[in-house]
């Protein structure tokens, strides 16, 4: 694996950057709609979360073990949490805090309340929103230019998606419950890119530690929990096919493949334009939710989704292409 990724990073910073964008915006696009149909499901949000965990720490651990292994036999003290994280234990824990466990939380479970639309929208859709707000924070940058106004149109278009669900809480409706969950998630995975360029993190690196985070800070808790009866859990009930499937996709292919292919986009072109190039995910998947699960689009959420792809393109007109050097 780090031979391949040595190969990538050889190449050119545009080229890499535009098959990473290809890669994650076709990850992205079947993770919302794979994990809107899980909910039809037998298994429950937090059974997909430890699937998901489960599946990227196979592939991701063992490496991050052997490649530490080697490098202390060097002489190198490098890695934290025992050997099985390459970064140190401050940055694995922030790192892993927001991109490894809350944000796979509070998106497999806002996806039990609200369709993909939704999801598609208030997820991906809000990418740049969260990821400007913060970079302006962490990192000093301005907001200028269209920027601004992309962000407006985003900040409308997620109004009208969530607004709507939220006046008919008053009548029992459930679908706000799913929306504000969405865009939970999406500041955890805005918040992790942006200190994935705070940090000027590899990305192999990178999404070994969150993984590394997740795996000691869910798995033993859930599990007991689970145990003790204190959290429901479909795990020892539901096929075996399904949860390996779960395990299969949203680990090995949400999480190891695009969290390298989307760590690959931000040393590339920096975390506001390589968010700006996912303007295509809320459209693609929202058309995909309606062909294959027969979810239908209201007109407020096809213009709240017109709105947001409209802001993310007038985003990337004043977003500059930024390249960092690996990190040391």
């Amino acid at each position: 694996m780090q031979t391949f990724m040595k190969q990538l990073l050889s190449g050119s910073s545009r080229r890499s950057g535009l098959w990473a964008a290809v890669v994650t915006v076709s990850i992205w696009t079947a993770f919302i709609i794979i994990a809107r149909a899980s909910a039809r499901h037998q298994l429950l949000p937090l059974d997909i979360t430890w699937a998901r965990i489960m599946g990227a720490s196979a592939v991701l651990l063992p490496w991050s073990w052997w490649n530490m292994r080697q490098q202390r036999r060097n002489g190198i003290d490098a890695g934290s949490f025992w050997g099985l994280s390459p970064l140190p234990w401050r940055i694995t824990v922030i790192t892993g805090f927001f991109g490894g466990f809350c944000y796979a939380v509070f998106a497999y479970s806002g996806f039990f309340f609200a369709p993909a639309a939704h999801g598609s929208v208030l997820m991906p859709g809000s990418l740049p929103l969260w990821t400007s707000v913060l970079a302006v924070f962490i990192l000093g940058e301005r907001l200028h230019g269209y920027r601004v106004i992309g962000l407006a149109m985003i900040i409308c278009g997620d109004l009208l998606v969530g607004g709507s669900s939220l006046l008919h809480a008053f009548d029992g409706g459930t679908v706000w419950i799913g929306d504000v969950l969405f865009m939970c998630a999406s500041f955890c995975w805005s918040t992790y890119s942006v200190l994935s360029r705070r940090y000027q993190l590899e990305p192999v690196f990178a999404t070994t530690a969150i993984t590394c985070f997740a795996f000691f800070g869910f798995v033993p808790a859930y599990m007991l929990l689970c145990a003790f009866g204190v959290l429901p859990t479909h795990l020892w009930t539901a096929p075996w096919t399904e949860v390996l499937w779960q395990a299969a996709f949203q680990g090995v292919g949400s999480v190891v493949i695009s969290g390298i292919s989307f760590t690959l986009m931000i040393r590339a072109f920096g975390p506001v334009r390589s968010t700006m190039l996912t303007s295509v995910v809320p459209g693609l998947s929202a058309l995909g939710a309606m062909l294959v699960l027969g979810e239908p689009l209201s007109w407020q959420v096809m213009l709240g989704l017109s709105l947001v792809t409209v802001g993310i393109v007038f985003g990337v007109q004043s977003a500059k292409p930024t390249v960092l050097k690996a990190a040391a």
